[in-house]
C-alpha cells in the first residue's frame, strides 16, 4: 500500500503537532516524516506528514476536522500525477520531462502534449505519448482556447505543464485550473522585458541569468513561485551562449518544481509557496 500524505494549515495555537500526531496514532498510522512551519507574520502553521499504514481515510479525517475545527486538512497518496504538457515550438523542457518521464524521475504519468505548432510532434511521438496540434492560425484566443480545452478535457489531468508555451492564457481558463498550471519562464538581474531578452542581456553585461516556475494565476508571470536558479556568465559569453545556458537552467528549475509539487510539498499561502522539500 502507498504511503499517504497529510497536509494542514490553520491559524497557529499551542499543541498541534501532538493533537496531530495523536489522531495519526489513534488511527494506526505511522508516520515516515514529518515537516511544519509556522509563519510569524500571519501566525499561520503547515505541516506535512507522510505515513503507512492501513488507516480508514474518512476516520482520520473526520477525527482531525473535529479537533482542529479552523485547519485546512487534505488527504494525499503518492501515485503519479496525471498531467497534460502544453508546448510551441522550443524542444529543451518539454525533451527534458519526456526523458525524465521515460525513467519514472518525476511522480507523473503524462498523458498528452498539445502544441499550437507542429514542430514538435516527432519529438513526442518517440515516447509514445499522444500529440495534439491546434492549431491557433486565423483563430481569436477565446476559439483558440475552446480549442485547446477539448483535447484537454478528453484526459481528465490534475495539473497542466506550459513547457516553454508561448500562448498568454485567458483568466477564464486559467480559472478553470486554479492552482493547478505550472509555467516556466527565464529571470535575469536585472529584469528585461520584450523581444530579444538575451540580446538585452548581452548588451547590459548581464553576469546571471536564471529560470523561474510559478504557478499560473491571471496577472502575468505573477504567480506563486515554486523553484527558481539561476547560472554565472561573462564578458566571454555570445548572446547564443547566453541562451544556451538560460534554456539549460530553464529545464532544471521546471523538472524541480514539479518534483516538489507532485510529491504534495507545496502548500500556498496567498501569493507565496511554503516548500517541505
Amino acid at each position: 500500500m502507498p504511503n499517504q500524505i497529510l497536509l494542514i494549515d490553520c491559524p497557529d495555537e499551542t499543541g498541534l503537532v501532538h493533537r496531530i500526531t495523536g489522531v495519526l496514532f489513534r488511527q494506526g498510522g505511522n508516520i515516515v516524516s514529518n515537516g511544519e512551519f509556522v509563519d510569524r507574520d500571519a501566525n499561520h502553521f503547515f505541516m506535512r506528514t507522510e505515513f503507512s499504514g492501513d488507516v480508514d481515510a474518512a476516520g482520520l479525517l473526520r477525527e482531525l476536522r473535529e479537533a482542529l475545527p479552523a485547519a485546512t486538512i487534505r488527504l494525499a497518496d503518492d501515485v503519479p500525477r496525471r498531467v497534460v504538457v502544453l508546448a510551441t515550438t522550443e524542444p529543451h523542457c518539454l525533451g527534458d520531462l519526456l526523458v525524465r518521464h521515460e525513467f519514472g524521475e518525476i511522480n507523473s504519468r503524462i498523458l498528452a502534449v498539445i502544441s499550437n505548432h507542429e514542430t514538435l510532434r516527432g519529438l513526442v511521438e518517440k515516447f509514445a505519448i499522444p500529440f495534439h496540434f491546434v492549431d491557433h492560425a486565423g483563430l481569436d484566443r477565446a476559439s483558440h482556447e475552446a480549442a485547446v480545452l477539448r483535447e484537454i478535457r478528453r484526459y481528465d489531468p490534475e495539473y497542466l505543464v506550459l513547457a516553454k508555451y508561448m500562448r498568454i492564457l485567458s483568466p477564464q481558463f486559467v480559472a478553470q485550473f486554479a492552482r493547478r498550471i505550472i509555467n516556466i519562464h527565464h529571470s535575469f538581474l536585472p529584469a528585461f522585458a520584450g523581444a530579444g531578452p538575451y540580446r538585452q542581456a548581452f548588451e547590459r553585461g548581464v553576469k546571471i541569468i536564471g529560470a523561474t516556475a510559478h504557478f499560473v494565476t491571471e496577472g502575468l508571470d505573477t504567480g506563486p513561485i515554486i523553484a527558481q536558479d539561476v547560472i554565472s556568465v561573462d564578458h566571454s559569453h555570445s548572446v547564443a551562449d547566453m541562451a544556451h545556458a538560460g534554456r539549460d537552467v530553464e529545464k532544471i528549475v521546471l523538472a524541480r518544481a514539479l518534483r516538489i509539487v507532485f510529491e504534495e510539498r507545496v502548500f500556498l499561502s496567498g501569493n507565496r509557496t511554503v516548500i517541505f522539500d
